[in-house]
């Protein structure tokens, strides 16, 4: 070790069980590496090897040369990329212990390219240190994270106001920064804020008070996160041990194993099923291999039960008293991670503690100005914003809200395609219509209609550029399918626009909804026993994937007809190209709006060379072998 004795907390005293998860954040450059680094410093968590790195890192890549001080972001900032650029770009945790707690603090960017790093840092710390820059006060990243941590459930904030040095410890602006942080933060609802100056570069008010601020009569930063309470917020949660896997290494056991996501729970307890309702007692906890008589918040548990009841992975042992809730629509605080906007009525993957299904945005209610946290109508949530949704899952899920249980009220929306993980979401609450509003199920089902039809109900769905040749091959294939005395209906892109969807403009955000009233109506129809045939552009492919889903396997046929724009351009039957061209029609798909090429439609139609009426018999042969 490499520090005076007198300036340490001694490595080998008693170190108790409590734990705390920290998240580190701010603005930029307001000191978040180097207040980590020092605290590894001085409690005495860097080894000689390191220390010598630290110096020779510091030569090179430091952002204190021409002193003799150590640069103690270092300690932190890992990646190259972060020593050129002297920032903080992924997330990095460190691990450090007190004679009164162990630590696991979360350095995050302070960018705001980086906000989805720092959610995740924020996803699981009980308390967040609000870094301010003592010269330059609360800024709009101060106000932003410290909004998302607000939002991500954290309830204890220590605002710690950085590089007093640089203002020559001046009281007047350290009060002034406070009051300024709870002036836009009364409203956020922490349990407690507390407020510390200090220099982290000099270790002033770190882990010992300052001689440079006698004014400030508080406690030490780290003495503020040695003091923080969480571990009873936890343990007083109604119990939830979501299932992960049914252990049955025999014939004689039958145990659900997981990890408690809240409460405790002991031999003896009533748990219910949540999603079936059904009930059972406790017979015994394994934890590890050892039998338990009682498990609490974080531990990684078997439960075997007294009764043989449905559960497995997907669902929820809970407390009978407190159950969670069960629906298939909720509203939601969403932050927006993805490049590409979240749009209204897209599908998406929705990932939860328990379960993970396909998920559709059906309302955008509004966005939330990160400086004002006012409340903004928008059609669509770009990268980096916060917004209130309404989300609708293709089954009903189990869940908290967000308030009452951070585990088991948060999701993740997923791409369908790329899986890159797109939003963040925590519930708000389950919508009352989703308990109000059920399917009403006749005596007369499709399957009774189609066979008064003597055919299969089916979904002929033609996607392709304008002017590809769509509705043309389409509106043959329904006379060839009329005259062999097939019930048909054509829902046309332009025809539906002129009633059902006329509302609609051709913005992003207005195609995903053109698309997907079609969808509902032509689902329908197939209810009704038709086939039915559908010629839209559809020109995403989460839009046409979220149509087929609507349907039963092999009821969905996707139909690509190929023609390459440059033909469509000649053909021109609308005279829509040349505008397009010419700029006066804007999101024309092929020109200023883009296409995306189904990867694997049943039936793939290129055109060049081939007459319409050739194409249609090519689908009238796929359906008569289907």
């Amino acid at each position: 070790m490499v520090l005076d004795d007198d300036m340490l907390i001694e490595q080998d005293a008693p170190v108790t069980n409590t734990f705390l998860r920290v998240l580190t954040c701010g603005s930029v450059d307001d000191g978040k590496s180097t207040l980590i680094g020092r605290l590894l410093y001085d409690t005495q968590l860097i080894l000689d090897d390191q220390f010598s790195a630290l110096k020779r890192d510091t030569k090179k890549h430091g952002t204190t040369k021409g002193d003799d001080h150590l640069d103690f972001a270092l300690l932190v900032d890992g990646l190259e990329a972060e020593r050129e650029q002297g920032i903080t770009i992924d997330v990095a945790y460190r691990f450090f212990v007190t004679p009164k707690r162990k630590f696991v603090i979360a350095d995050t960017p302070g960018h705001e390219e980086y906000t989805r790093n720092m959610a995740t840092g924020a996803s699981n710390a009980d308390a967040a240190i609000v870094l301010i820059d003592a010269r330059k006060g609360v800024l709009r990243q101060t106000r932003r994270h410290t909004f998302i941590a607000s939002l991500l459930g954290i309830r204890h904030i220590v605002v710690a106001v950085n590089k007093m040095d640089l203002i020559q410890y001046d009281q007047d602006r350290f009060e002034a920064i406070c009051g300024a942080f709870q002036a836009f933060s009364e409203t956020l609802g922490f349990r407690s804020v507390g407020f510390v100056p200090m220099s982290a570069r000099f270790g002033d008010n770190v882990i010992t008070a300052s001689p440079a601020m006698p004014w400030y009569k508080g406690r030490s930063l780290l003495s503020h996160l040695e003091a923080i309470d969480v571990d009873e917020d936890r343990v007083d949660q109604p119990f939830r041990l979501p299932i992960q896997l049914v252990s049955r290494p025999n014939l004689d056991f039958r145990g659900f194993s997981g990890q408690i996501a809240a409460g405790r729970v002991s031999v003896g307890d009533s748990v219910v099923v949540a999603k079936s309702g059904q009930s059972s007692r406790v017979k015994s906890i394994l934890c590890g291999r050892d039998n338990v008589e009682t498990a609490v918040d974080g531990q990684a548990v078997t439960v075997v039960l007294e009764d043989d009841l449905e559960l497995s992975r997907g669902n929820m042992l809970v407390a009978p008293q407190n159950r969670p809730q069960l629906a298939d629509q909720f509203m939601a605080h969403v932050i927006w991670f993805h490049k590409e906007p979240m749009i209204p009525g897209r599908s998406y993957i929705c990932r939860t503690e328990v379960d993970s299904i396909g998920a559709t945005v059906t309302t955008l209610k509004h966005t939330i100005d990160i400086n004002t946290f006012a409340q903004k109508a928008a059609t669509a949530l770009q990268m980096n914003e916060v917004g209130v949704c309404n989300i609708s899952t293709q089954a009903p899920i189990v869940f908290d809200s967000y308030r009452d249980n951070r585990n088991t009220g948060n999701f993740v929306l997923i791409d369908r395609f790329t899986n890159a993980t797109v939003g963040a979401g925590m519930i708000d609450h389950p919508l009352r219509r989703a308990h109000n509003i059920h399917w009403q199920a006749g005596d007369i089902d499709k399957h009774a209609r189609a066979a008064l039809k003597l055919q299969t109900p089916m979904v002929l769905w033609f996607t392709g550029l304008s002017g590809s040749g769509k509705s043309t091959i389409a509106n043959i294939v329904e006379k060839l399918l009329h005259a062999r005395g097939k019930h048909t209906y054509m829902l046309d892109g332009d025809n539906i626009r002129h009633g059902l969807n006329r509302d609609l403009g051709f913005t992003q955000e207005a195609r995903v909804e053109n698309i997907r009233r079609a969808a509902e109506v032509a689902k329908l129809m197939a209810d009704a026993g038709l086939i039915v045939l559908v010629s839209f552009i559809s020109p995403f492919r989460s839009e046409r994937r979220m149509a087929r889903e609507l349907f039963e396997k092999g009821e969905f046929v996707e139909v690509f007809v190929d023609t390459p724009i440059e033909e469509c351009a000649r053909r021109d039957p609308k005279g829509l190209y040349q505008k397009a061209m010419a700029g006066e029609i804007k999101n024309f798909t092929g020109i200023s709006s883009p296409y995306e090429a189904p990867a694997s439609p049943e039936i793939h139609l290129r055109t060049m060379g081939h007459e319409p009426l050739d194409l249609a018999m090519q689908i009238e042969k796929f359906l008569d072998e289907a």
